[in-house]
Order: C-alpha cells, then sequence, then structure tokens
C-alpha cells in the first residue's frame, strides 16, 4: 500500500512529539521550553490529521502533506536546538516523517 510508510512515519512522529512535549514540562527551565512544547504539540495535530485523512483513502491530500513536511521541519529545527535526547529524538522522528512524505509526493 502506498501510504504504508507514511502512515508508520506519522504515528512515530506523533508519539516522539507527544513524548517530548511531556517531557518539557518535565525540564528545570520549563520557560526555555515553551516554544518546543508548541512546536511539538502543532506537529502531533498536523501528523495525527493527515494520518487520518490518509487512512480514509480520500486522495487530494498532496497540500496536507506538504504542510506536514513544513511542519515537521519546523519542529526537527527546534527540537534540534535543545541537547536533551527526548528533543533528538522527536527532531529525528520528524526529519524522518519529512522523508516519508517526500516519497510519498515523489
Amino acid at each position: 500500500m502506498r501510504n504504508e510508510k507514511l502512515i508508520h512515519a506519522l504515528g512515530n512522529c506523533i508519539n516522539h512529539c507527544n513524548y517530548c512535549a511531556d517531557a518539557c514540562l518535565d525540564e528545570e527551565n520549563v520557560k526555555m521550553m515553551a516554544n518546543c512544547i508548541r512546536t511539538d504539540r502543532v506537529c502531533a495535530e498536523v501528523c495525527s490529521t493527515l494520518n487520518q485523512v490518509l487512512s480514509t483513502g480520500y486522495t487530494n491530500v498532496n497540500a496536507l502533506v506538504k504542510y506536514c513536511i513544513e511542519v515537521c521541519n519546523d519542529c526537527a529545527d527546534e527540537c534540534g536546538k535543545h541537547e536533551h535526547d527526548h528533543c533528538q529524538e522527536c527532531a529525528k522522528a520528524c526529519r524522518d516523517c519529512v522523508e516519508a512524505c517526500k516519497e510519498f509526493l515523489a
């Protein structure tokens, strides 16, 4: 199935973003993590929306996939600024999701 790899990458990204946002709340300087938390939450929402739309078989999804690439890149950049393992792992999941989105569009 054409969507299978992307659906897997989206699920992985959603899980990492949700975990990262939650873990950021436990960091000593939460205020410094505010943009990371916000970006994680938005990325998880966008990935979740795309995941749900793909599961319907609806085919007019390219604009949403492109937007997902933008948001995942933003999240990878933001999380990449922080040295915490959860942030670095989230950044990787976001980059993997971007690659899966690009493959889907190819």
